[in-house]
This record gives structure tokens, sequence and C-alpha cells, in this order.
């Protein structure tokens, strides 16, 4: 038997025997992850019951359940389920299916999800689809602004001294200012000039996303190697050059690793933008109109709609920097 026999990972293996191994690493891989979600999904569902508690209370006393005898100060805190309701079954049924809960329980979310997804329309104003493409316009010139400027700027602190002595610190502080308290100025004072639509939920996202691409851009852009660098020079080769021959290449893994950051505080920024204009659609207008009107399940499926939203846009990039790495040969 030869070392290239040796070395061929399943090279004694039938292409039946290769689909078992793929799947048996499959199954070792995403074991731990359904556990862990199973737990959350378990411990969800428990902490529904006392949260609904006077919820369920309230709606068996207006049926006319009888209710066990409690004393008083179980009455006022109503959170003993087996003690407030006559079968406990009861109990945990009615926590489980309220139409405002306190906190709504998985399926009741999954439920809302499949109704404002698959079964409306596009175009109607109860999809959250078109909420998720209203929303994702701002995200997606805001993500561009602000990841071009981060690359500017870093570009700028590692090839000047002054820069990175001066803007950064700046740049730094500028991440301390609540988002909630500084969204509100720019909408005023864009609107003040004229300036609506989507460019000012835009800047609020880029606001969010050029720092983490200016801090990862700085790391990578001085990751070469000293050796590397003395090489440059001695090639004569000018800043340059020696920038987009061997910084940028050097920097793509901590720029991609940076992006998916910024994609994700970029749409994070875009829903905050919603809540000062009063928009009627989009994801934070979604939001806003289900604390108006308590509907829990809505907020809880509009959190979970940007959630999707945005594990979509962070494995985009994901792939984009596998394809990327993978023709530079750096994969």
């Amino acid at each position: 038997m030869t070392d290239t026999q040796i070395s061929a990972p399943g090279a004694g293996i039938g292409r039946s025997g290769r689909v078992a191994l793929a799947m048996r690493g499959m199954h070792h891989r995403l074991g731990p992850v359904l556990a862990v979600v199973a737990a959350l999904i378990a411990l969800w569902y428990l902490a529904a019951i006392p949260m609904n508690a006077q919820n369920s209370l309230m709606l068996a006393e207006r049926e006319g359940i009888v209710l066990t005898p409690a004393t008083a100060s179980e009455r006022r805190n109503m959170s003993g389920f087996a003690l407030t309701l006559a079968e406990p079954s009861q109990a945990v049924a009615r926590a489980f299916a309220q139409d405002r809960p306190r906190l709504p329980s998985p399926h009741q979310v999954l439920a809302e999800l499949w109704d404002s997804t698959v079964n409306q329309n596009v175009t109607s104003k109860r999809s959250l689809v078109r909420h998720a493409g209203i929303t994702l316009a701002p995200t997606l010139l805001g993500f561009v602004i602000g990841s071009l400027a981060g690359i500017a700027l870093a570009v700028g602190i590692v090839h000047s001294r002054l820069m990175d002595l001066s803007v950064m610190p700046w740049a730094i502080a500028s991440q301390t200012i609540p988002i909630l308290a500084i969204a509100p100025m720019i909408i005023v004072v864009l609107n003040s000039i004229g300036v609506q639509g989507v460019l000012p939920k835009a800047i609020i996202s880029a606001y969010l996303s050029f720092f983490p691409v200016t801090v990862g851009m700085v790391k990578g852009l001085r990751a070469p190697s000293p050796s590397d660098l003395d090489l440059m020079r001695t090639w004569n080769a000018s800043a340059t050059r020696t920038l987009l021959s061997l910084r940028l290449p050097t920097s793509l893994p901590y720029l991609f690793t940076s992006l998916k950051i910024a994609v994700a505080a970029a749409l994070v920024g875009a829903i905050v933008g919603e809540f000062p204009t009063g928009a009627v659609s989009g994801l934070g207008a979604r939001l806003l109109a289900g604390s108006y009107y308590g509907q829990t399940v809505q907020i809880w499926s509009a959190l979970f709609g940007a959630a999707i939203v945005a594990a979509a846009l962070v494995a985009a990039i994901g792939l984009a920097q596998r394809v990327t790495l993978k023709r530079m040969g750096l994969s």
C-alpha cells in the first residue's frame, strides 16, 4: 500500500460508507446544538406557566370555573397555579392558549410566524415578509455606508500616527452613546433639512456598523509580520503597493468577521430608526404596533423575524467569506 493510499481519506470506503460517516459527523455536530435548543424550549414553556398565571385566573373566574381555597396572600400574588384552579392540567392549558399572554408559548410564536409569512400575501400589511423587506432597505444601505467608512477610517489609522492618536479614541467614545438617545436627534436634524425616508434610518444603521469594521480592519491591516513588511521595503514598495499587495489580503479574514457583526448591528439600527419616525411599516413598526395594542405574540414573532433576517445576512456574508478566501488560497 502506497503513502497516497494510506493518507487518502476514505480510500477503502464505498459510497454508502462515506455517506454514513458524513451523517455520523453531522449527528455529532448537531447533537449538542439540538440539546441546547430543546432545553431552552422546555424552560420557555415552564416560564410561561407562572408568567401567565394571573391572566389564567382572571379568565377562569369570568368563565365561572370553580376555584380551590387559597389564602389572601396567594390571591394577591396569583402565582400558585395548582392552588388557584381546580384542575392543574386546565391551568397549564390556559397558560399556553391565551390571546394576549405576558409570555407567549413557543408554539404560539411559531403559529404567528407561519400565519404572517406563509398565509399572508406579500403585499398585505400583515405580512411579516413585507415588513422585513421594508426594514432591509435601510439596513443594507447603512451597512454599505458604515463598512466603507470603517475601512477608510482603518486605512487612515494604520498609515497615520496622528489619526491613530486622535480619531480612534473618538470612534471608541462614540459607541458609549445609547442608540435610543441619538436616533431621535438624527431623525429630527435630518427632517429639518428635508431628508426623510430611507436615508435617516440608513445613517443610524451606518453609525452602529462602522465601528466593528473599523476595529477589525485596524487589527487586520496590522496583522502582517515585521519580516513581511521588511521584505516590501526591500523591494522598495510604496505604501499603496504594500496596502494592496500585503495588508489588504492579510486583513480579509478579520474584515469578514467584522462584517458579520456589522450587518447584525445595521439591522438593529434600522429597527431602532423606525421608532421615532412613527413608521407604519417595517419590523420596528410591527414591534410598536404590538406594544400599543398588547399583542405580545405579534411582538415576539417580529423579534424572531428580525433574528431570522439577521441570521440570513450573516450566513450570506459567511458564504462570501468562504468563496473569497478559497479563491485566494487563504482557507
